[in-house]
């Protein structure tokens, strides 16, 4: 097998096996070995494929980029990926999706929550679009699209079992959102505003904080910090 056929086995076993312990297997595996048991059966497992696809990227040779990138499409990235940051930040705050108690859905979506009812998900997605766009290398697209499939599909699954878990709650939730971003707001369900002033000023952080991160860790400037002399 070549280095691009370990990485698309890595990535579908890493994708694969998160669906499978998520939904089918959660169930059984519980009853069986308990809450915890499940989580240690599921943390290995993540390990295991995870650390399987990042020795496979690793070993991967490096491919010709698909399209040429330039400053306009970094620009277009840089702020994709602000609205991205802004959408992860407010889904950690009064996300009913979130594991907890199942209390009452908010009376109206307001925020990130107008604009998606899975903005983790959403904004997880939109990172993967965005390194795609700047790094269009097959090794970069395979397991880049792995973590968009997780977000996208699990987002879909998530409501299925939020469903069947608990129907009314989560269908009134369902009615007032939508799965798709600005769904809601072009049906007339939602309307667009009412963040809270941690969804802006931590999105803000996070976008500046991880853009600049590149440079250290991936030896290249990204973001606002490739037109910012430091």
């Amino acid at each position: 097998m070549d280095g691009i056929g370990q990485i698309v086995a890595a990535g579908t076993a890493f994708v694969g096996t998160h669906f499978l312990l998520s939904h089918p297997l959660r169930k059984p595996i519980v009853a069986r070995l308990g809450e915890g048991g499940f989580m240690g059966v599921y943390s290995l497992v993540a390990a295991v494929t995870l650390g399987w696809l990042a020795l496979a990227y690793r070993a991967a040779p490096m491919t010709a980029p698909l399209w040429s990138v330039g400053d306009g499409l970094w620009a277009l990235v840089t702020l994709v990926m602000l609205v991205a940051s802004v959408l992860l930040m407010g889904s950690l705050i009064g996300n009913p999706a979130l594991p907890g108690p199942a209390g009452a859905v908010p009376v109206t979506a307001r925020g990130v929550f107008a604009i998606t009812r899975h903005p983790m998900m959403w904004s997880m997605a939109l990172w993967g679009l965005c390194h795609i766009a700047v790094f269009p290398v097959a090794a970069n697209i395979v397991v880049v699209g792995a973590v968009i499939v997780l977000a996208l599909v699990g987002a879909r699954l998530q409501d299925a079992k939020k469903e069947a878990l608990q129907p009314a709650r989560w269908r009134d939730w369902e009615a007032k959102t939508s799965y798709w971003p600005f769904g809601a707001i072009a049906a007339g369900r939602a309307r667009f505003g009412g963040f809270r002033p941690h969804d802006i000023a931590g999105g803000v952080v996070i976008w500046l904080a991880a853009t600049w991160a590149h440079i250290p860790l991936a030896g290249m400037a990204a973001g606002v910090w490739r037109w910012i002399s430091l």
